[in-house]
């Protein structure tokens, strides 16, 4: 977990254990704090059984969900993206400015999560498929091995 959203409010972290347990259930696996290509960073990114790739962006504050100006640099890199959300947040998600039609909703605390909106299929290509489930297994690897040697860190 010293990936895990290391700089953000305690109950960011319960948002991600919440998810993280929900997508268990559903042999989706996913990791915290993932750097994309286009230099930003998922709060969550995850596979599933059938290789698709999703993206959770975790807001636990109306100020931080309202001014989050950088989330659709983000569906280039997923085929499904979902807010995470405590409770309290949910209903602002369903705004048009937060892509309903495209972007699922979770909402979640520290000891589950439930779906509250499916997020649509944005279907990566293949060849950017293949590049960003290389890219999150090999950096998922990496983390297992720092755990087990620490000097390996993120620099390799």
């Amino acid at each position: 977990m010293d990936h895990c959203l290391a700089d953000s409010p305690p109950i960011a972290l319960d948002v991600a254990r919440g998810v993280t347990r929900m997508f268990a259930r559903q042999q989706l696996f996913a990791v915290c704090e993932v750097p994309l290509p286009n230099h930003r960073r998922a709060d969550l990114m995850g596979i599933d059984a059938k290789g698709k790739l999703v993206i959770v962006e975790i807001k636990v504050s109306r100020a931080d969900l309202m001014g989050d100006a950088k989330w659709r640099d983000y569906l280039d890199y997923c085929d499904r993206f979902y807010w995470a959300v405590t409770p309290d947040l949910a209903p602002i998600c369903d705004g048009a400015a937060f892509l309903p039609e495209v972007a699922g909703l979770i909402v979640a605390d520290r000891y589950d999560a439930a779906l509250s909106r499916e997020a649509s299929d944005l279907k990566l290509a293949p060849a950017r498929r293949k590049a960003e489930t290389l890219r999150f297994a090999r950096r998922a690897a990496r983390r297992i091995a720092a755990d087990l040697d620490p000097s390996l860190g993120e620099a390799f």
